[in-house]
């Protein structure tokens, strides 16, 4: 049985197992095989979670889970079996800055990296697939300008750049990775919003008036950037942006990993999470206030979308996973 609110799912390298983690109390996740003929999924098991985790991801091997803790301030990492079984009891469960909203590991499985939305900062951390161990880089954090609120990521197919967004601006920050350090370095920025947009710097969002929450403040005209995904041939980049529910579409230079803002597409309603299909044909996006996702042809030379259909999928719909066995 699943439980009341589930916002982050990972699919196992190996495309057996479907992750799901529960952010209502008590905070687990949830375990499915998945059925290569049909996709249906069988639960598995449920195995407990440290903290309510926006965020769960795997490394390459798929024998640890990762866990980012916005309301926490913490990131975790739990042991997973051949089964695809959870371990009940994290490895490391490690205090970061505040407001954690992802955790990723880079292409090579050496380096992770945790954006901290309130601390306009990305920690960095060396991984020993071994043990699955983290452990601080030196620096252990990059520093990113004030009120940028870093909150997703994605990584370049060759590992040579990571891609910030911006949850508070809207902006995507090209940050070079040094393939023997992990350490980041700025390269450049722009933003997803089009030319014409109302709205504004946003703010941290939380449980509002809570000690050490932010204040009452009216976020109708805020920026609102929530979720960042690149196409397998690493040409096109795309952005959320949930206050315009809008999808920003750029163009990479896979050499100097600059972006081009190329333009925004209206979705559904909130979008706070999408995805692109394993060959880079389709993206699908969800609405948390839509009942419905909407199904996108990604134009291979130009990076449009091209509205193809919508399909019901029931209230707060916020997250997808594709999973291809061709």
């Amino acid at each position: 049985m699943m439980a009341k609110l589930v916002s982050t799912m990972v699919v196992s390298p190996d495309r057996r197992f479907l992750y799901a983690a529960s952010r209502s109390k008590p905070y687990s996740v949830h375990v499915y095989s998945i059925d290569r003929n049909t996709g249906a999924l069988t639960q598995l098991a449920t195995s407990p979670l440290a903290e309510s985790f926006p965020y769960i991801s795997l490394d390459k091997t798929g024998r640890f889970l990762f866990g980012a803790s916005y309301g926490g301030h913490v990131i975790s990492v739990n042991a997973v079996g051949s089964d695809g079984r959870v371990a009940p009891e994290p490895l490391q469960v490690i205090p970061v800055g505040r407001n954690a909203h992802s955790i990723r590991v880079d292409e090579s499985n050496k380096f992770v990296y945790v954006p901290t939305l309130g601390s306009d900062a990305i920690f960095q951390f060396t991984f020993d697939a071994k043990t699955g161990k983290l452990s601080s880089n030196t620096p252990a954090i990059h520093l990113m300008k004030a009120m940028t609120g870093p909150r997703h990521f994605v990584i370049s197919s060759d590992n040579k750049y990571l891609y910030a967004l911006s949850e508070l601006l809207g902006t995507v920050t090209t940050l070079a990775v040094d393939g023997k350090t992990g350490l980041l370095t700025e390269v450049s920025s722009v933003s997803g919003l089009p030319p014409d947009t109302k709205l504004g710097p946003g703010a941290p969002r939380g449980a509002v008036g809570a000690p050490g929450g932010p204040p009452p403040r009216n976020t109708d005209n805020d920026i609102w950037a929530a979720d960042i995904h690149m196409t397998p041939d690493g040409k096109f980049l795309y952005i959320s942006e949930r206050t315009g529910n809008m999808l920003a579409a750029f163009s990479v230079d896979g050499a100097s990993g600059k972006l081009t803002y190329l333009s925004s597409t209206p979705t559904e309603r909130q979008p706070r999470g999408f995805a692109i299909d394993p060959k880079g044909k389709f993206l699908v996006a969800t609405g948390e206030k839509s009942e419905t996702i909407s199904v996108y042809a990604i134009d291979q030379a130009s990076g449009a979308l091209k509205f193809l259909n919508k399909y019901p999928t029931g209230k707060g719909a916020n997250w997808v996973e594709f999973v291809s066995f061709d």
